[in-house]
């Protein structure tokens, strides 16, 4: 993957897993095959586990442990009010930069 690509990425994939804690609560191992779905297909646990780390530190989410039919208990994610004020800070951050951008990197005259 390019270097910029890689930045971006970096850049947005806390607001994306709070997006999909937010949807609903997610285990360590199912965060990663949502985001997988979602075509983060490079993204590895080992990047996924100091993320929610640091989510957890900044209190945007919590987590439980909840028994597991398959086995043994699984630590759950959840959103946090804090969370949720931040994800809603970001996507409205997104929705600012991304138009301006597309119309810029397209090589479009037109006005911003």
């Amino acid at each position: 993957m390019s270097t910029i690509k890689t930045q971006m990425r970096k850049g947005l994939l806390d607001a994306c897993i709070l997006s999909i804690i937010q949807s609903q609560p997610v285990y360590g191992y199912e965060l990663s095959r949502k985001l997988n779905e979602h075509q983060f297909t490079d993204v590895s646990e080992g990047t996924i586990y100091p993320i929610l780390l640091r989510l957890l530190k900044k209190d945007f989410i919590y987590s439980e442990f909840k028994h597991s039919e398959k086995g043994p208990k699984r630590k759950y994610y959840y959103i946090t009010d804090k969370g949720r004020e931040e994800l809603e800070i970001v996507r409205k951050e997104w929705l600012e930069i991304k138009d301006p951008i597309t119309k810029l990197l397209k090589g479009s005259n037109e006005d911003v």
